[in-house]
């Protein structure tokens, strides 16, 4: 797994066995998460088409759905990848940033 994109404070962008994977930094009032998802084929073709401008988009997507809380009908809350990939995401970012 590997960093190939970011925005500070905003997400980073992951490539992983051929897969690209944004990982959302979102926050509601005093509550912090990270949310990370697998971008899906329509994803992937609007992120190519758009670039770093369409990932910032998307991850502001995924905060405003607030897709953690139990009553969210977020239509990116079953796709949330973080428990099975926090580690390696982690040790990816910090690869990333030479520490």
């Amino acid at each position: 797994m590997k960093v190939l994109d970011h925005e500070p404070q905003c997400w980073f962008l992951l490539e992983d066995e051929g897969s690209l994977l944004l990982d959302a930094n979102c926050n509601h009032s005093f509550i912090g998460y990270d949310f990370l998802l697998r971008l899906n084929s329509e994803e992937l073709a609007q992120y190519k088409t758009k670039g770093h401008d369409y990932l910032s988009w998307l991850a502001d997507d995924i905060q405003n759905s607030a897709p953690i809380l139990a009553a969210s009908t977020s239509k990116y809350k079953d796709r949330n990848l973080s428990e099975a990939y926090s580690g390696r995401v982690l040790a990816a970012i910090r690869a990333w940033r030479g520490e």
